[in-house]
């Protein structure tokens, strides 16, 4: 059997790819880098991924969305990690994802359609409590309704309903806060049992796997394409035995990342209640392996750049910034070695 993505999924992410080189590109990015008192979510594109079905993807059919599933949003992923492109289009996705697995249906009636347009900003915290808060949420202080973590499942909360604390972070392509309320306990989800849990957990991994495999791709294609001109000795540095030898291990490394990933949501999107532990053990290895190689291959752009690499006017770092902190979001590359340990050793 021959496993690829299908023409439309190219397609589909051919559109985010082309749209963030001809509308929100690296220096796009930097103005967001550069501005961290911001709220680091641009309203241009966030209209666009509102527009162009972005934040629609996972949405059923029936609440105005596409209907699709996790390999067509792991390719909306992988293309804004490549573009490092700023926003809260992950934690609107999770958002909806949890009202979809385990909302009622007048909360998915509410919310869902609104999550799809744009109209309303999600963002999900998996970790904390109700008595102790939730910190470092991704664009907590954008949200307009979080999906949280209590002591016995999910809940519901509005803006108002919670108090932010702003974060500073080292990758300048999100916003972080923590969260505590403010008025109020929010709305439970009812169906929020421990299976609908571990599912919604496992989407949210794949989902920062992919954007760490489109950091990895495009920080390998830029390295390249400047050691094929960079000139020592009167020759291109990327005709060097040592460090052509290292780049072609890193792009094996990409590619096995890849593919891990692309076959971890294959597995979220067809997998059933009697193969849980296929499902499980997919998800952690491709969340443990695009962890490593993001942080391999973006070093190794920054060393193989030269000079250039260690420059704040390069965009290098924030490659290497946003791969770094979303090695550990989700479960970090130990974290899901021990659970692949846990699957596979009787």
């Amino acid at each position: 059997m021959y496993f690829a993505l299908t023409d439309d999924q190219r397609d589909f992410g051919a559109a985010v790819r082309d749209f963030l080189a001809g509308k929100f590109d690296t220096q796009a990015v930097r103005a967001v880098v550069e501005d961290p008192e911001g709220s680091g979510h641009p309203a241009a594109l966030w209209q666009a991924m509102g527009e162009q079905g972005w934040l629609a993807v996972l949405v059923p059919e029936e609440r105005d969305g596409l209907g699709l599933g996790m390999v067509d949003a792991q390719v909306i992923a992988r293309e804004l990690g490549a573009g490092v492109a700023p926003g809260p289009w992950r934690g609107t996705v999770l958002a909806a994802e949890a009202i979809r697995l385990a909302g009622s249906g007048s909360q998915q009636q509410q919310w869902l359609p609104k999550l799809a347009a744009g109209d309303v900003v999600g963002a999900l915290a998996l970790r904390g409590s109700i008595e102790d808060g939730w910190p470092a949420v991704e664009y907590a202080e954008s949200a307009d309704l979080l999906v949280v973590a209590d002591n016995v499942g999910l809940r519901l909360l509005r803006r108002d309903e919670v108090t932010t604390r702003r974060l500073d972070s080292f990758d300048g392509t999100t916003r972080l806060a923590t969260v505590t309320l403010a008025d109020g306990v929010g709305e439970p989800l009812p169906g929020a049992t421990s299976r609908a849990l571990t599912e919604l957990a496992a989407r949210a991994a794949v989902l920062v796997a992919a954007d760490l495999v489109g950091i990895a791709r495009e920080s390998l294609t830029r390295t390249v394409a400047y050691d094929r001109e960079r000139k020592q000795f009167g020759v291109p540095v990327g005709s060097f035995q040592a460090l052509k030898h290292h780049l072609a291990d890193l792009h094996i490394g990409v590619t096995m990342a890849e593919h891990a990933v692309l076959y971890a949501a294959h597995a979220l999107d067809t997998g059933s209640a009697a193969s849980d532990d296929t499902v499980a053990l997919a998800v952690a290895v491709a969340k443990s392996k695009a962890s490593d190689t993001a942080a391999q291959m973006t070093g190794a752009m920054i060393q193989y750049l030269g000079g250039i690499g260690y420059t704040w006017e390069h965009e290098a770092h924030f490659f290497y910034k946003r791969a770094k902190r979303l090695a550990g979001t989700h479960g970090t590359a130990d974290d899901h070695r021990a659970r692949i340990a846990e699957l596979t050793i009787d």
